[in-house]
């Protein structure tokens, strides 16, 4: 039987949610985008909407906190962990 996840409601830290197995959307795709293009991002968003969880998970992408991180031939992605 599994066990059902819980949902990261009000939670804002990356290293929490990924410590407590709350459930994640795995964005590494587009966080890594962001990182690698040439561009400035202004993130409007509305309150609620994850940009404080959005800077965590990037704090911990340059920080290296390769507990978090899986090795991949285009660079460090972030991964999914049980």
């Amino acid at each position: 039987m599994s066990t059902i996840r819980k949902m990261p409601i009000g939670v804002q830290s990356f290293e929490v949610i990924r410590k407590e197995s709350f459930v994640y959307v795995d964005k590494t795709e587009l966080i890594w985008r962001l990182v690698n293009e040439s561009r400035v991002h202004f993130l409007s968003r509305p309150r609620r909407f994850g940009k404080s969880l959005l800077l965590s998970t990037l704090k911990a992408y340059f920080l290296g906190q390769k507990e978090f991180l899986l090795q991949d031939p285009d660079g460090y992605l972030l991964r999914f962990t049980d």
